[in-house]
């Protein structure tokens, strides 16, 4: 009789793009994989547990038995949490071991540094782990700084080489810049607009495009910005795409920006990265491990940004080598299949 493969238990949002690619990968690698969330959504061949709705923060306190009672029944040889402050605390009432979790970004970067007590708590949640990962250098120092017992690995999500990688410089058309930020607060997507209105005025008659993918729940105040500044012509809104429809986008494209005023390693710009295109980012300490100092600019400075695009835009020669460079970093440091083997290896070694 053949062995049964180890069983991997997620805590995590199904219906986020990192999540699925991360159960899906390790599918791909044996593991039998199933999934507790709060935000259910179908994904092949991964058993759902589905939490009650979790619609503001103190609901995830709630939700503690039934995540203990999800996980008990499902007896899984490792537990691997998602976003510490919300399924990471979850994870850590469940007492399940071996246990894992995963920092997201803010959850390390940000929501810690809103109460003394939330300090406290995301400390208690990290030494309750047996093995910690971030995507990038600042969140896995963000994590010693509680002092786990745990190892802290970084691991980030990286990028699907098959689907996203450069097309050729030449047969792209004018100057198309593309955001697959989400358009929420956090992303700054009302500073691109604005740093685009001003590069319009710069640049008059040039051909310029931008593109925005992602969506959310800023889309009227920011279309209604696009009609004030008179780009309704030149401004796509495309919401959110698969990777078919992203890869289609970037493949026009020249220039990506991803200017937020928070993130760990963001994987929309890996994906720009690995696309060939020059990336404008905003001067984080996760985007200096990746982004040339001279393509960095201060979160929520749309004059800065314009400036930095207007060179971009002027210069071919410089963009096309910025976004040359950026694929074959990508190649070396950022293929998905590297780092979902290395978190494989993680996890075998953790089995008892």
């Amino acid at each position: 009789m053949a062995d049964r493969p180890h069983h991997l238990c997620l805590l995590g949002d199904a219906n986020s793009p990192h999540t699925r690619r991360w159960a899906l990968e390790m599918r791909a690698r044996g593991w039998r994989v199933s999934l507790v969330t709060a935000r259910p959504e179908p994904l092949d061949g991964v058993e759902q547990r589905i939490l009650p709705p979790v619609r503001r923060q103190a609901d995830w306190l709630l939700r503690v038995g039934a995540a203990q009672r999800h996980v008990r029944e499902l007896a899984p040889d490792i537990v691997h949490a998602h976003y510490l402050t919300s399924y990471g605390y979850l994870a850590a009432r469940c007492n399940h071991h071996p246990l894992v979790m995963t920092a997201w970004g803010s959850d390390l970067l940000v929501t810690p540094h809103t109460h003394p007590w939330m300090r406290w708590l995301t400390g208690w949640i990290l030494r309750r782990a047996d093995l910690l990962t971030g995507d990038s250098a600042s969140l896995v120092e963000a994590a010693r700084q509680y002092r786990p017992r745990a190892p802290v690995h970084e691991i980030h999500w990286g990028v699907d080489r098959t689907r996203f990688a450069p097309v050729p410089w030449e047969g792209k058309e004018g100057v198309q810049i593309v955001s697959l930020r989400a358009w929420e607060p956090n992303y700054q997507i009302g500073t691109l607009i604005e740093a685009f209105a001003l590069l319009r005025q710069r640049l008059p008659g040039a051909p310029l495009a931008l593109h925005l993918l992602g969506g959310g729940s800023l889309e009227h105040a920011l279309r209604a910005q696009v009609q004030a500044r008179g780009l309704a012509q030149s401004v796509n809104f495309h919401g959110r795409l698969d990777d078919a429809g992203m890869a289609a986008v970037l493949a026009r494209c020249k220039i990506s920006v991803t200017v937020p005023a928070s993130d760990a390693t963001s994987v929309a710009m890996l994906e720009s990265m690995a696309c060939g295109l020059a990336v404008v980012a905003s001067d984080l300490d996760a985007n200096r491990q990746w982004i040339a100092p001279g393509l960095l600019v201060p979160a929520g400075d749309a004059p800065a940004l314009a400036e930095v695009l207007q060179r971009l835009a002027q210069d071919d020669a410089h963009a096309h080598q910025a976004g040359e460079r950026n694929a074959e970093r990508i190649a070396l440091d950022g293929d998905r299949k590297a780092q979902m083997d290395h978190m494989d290896r993680l996890y075998r070694e953790l089995l008892p």
